[in-house]
């Protein structure tokens, strides 16, 4: 067998908003899961939430372990770093791996400060001119 052809660990993405109580609130993050499994880019994209609605994040990560993933990319759709991604999501983080000790599971940074956030600020600003 050649080393490219060797079977890499399959990774899932884990998209992780607050919930609300609005189902259109909480519907944008499930229709962005769609339309990024959709793209190919990653075959495994699960929507979950902190709170407020469902899935919650042990049953979104539940998920894609059942379809096959063996790393987590763990994806806040937060805009900075506060209290619910620097204490909630990382013990939320820790606590899937010790229950899923042959997965991984990787917290990413929140979406902003970014270059880009900053451009779809300004291009909001530039809609309502």
């Amino acid at each position: 067998m050649r080393n490219d052809a060797i079977a890499q660990p399959s990774t899932a993405v884990l998209l992780i908003a607050h919930g609300s109580r609005q189902p259109a609130a909480n519907g944008d993050l499930l229709a962005l899961a769609r339309r990024l499994e959709s793209s190919g880019a990653h075959p495994i994209v699960e929507a979950c939430f902190l709170e407020l609605a469902e899935p919650d994040i042990a049953t979104g990560a539940r998920r894609c372990l059942e379809r096959g993933a063996k790393r987590v990319l763990m994806i806040p759709y937060f805009l900075s770093a506060g209290v619910h991604l620097l204490r909630d999501l990382t013990a939320a983080r820790d606590q899937l791996a010790r229950e899923h000790a042959r997965a991984e599971f990787r917290l990413a940074a929140p979406l902003g400060p970014h270059a880009l956030l900053d451009q779809l600020v300004a291009l909001r600003i530039g809609e309502i001119e």
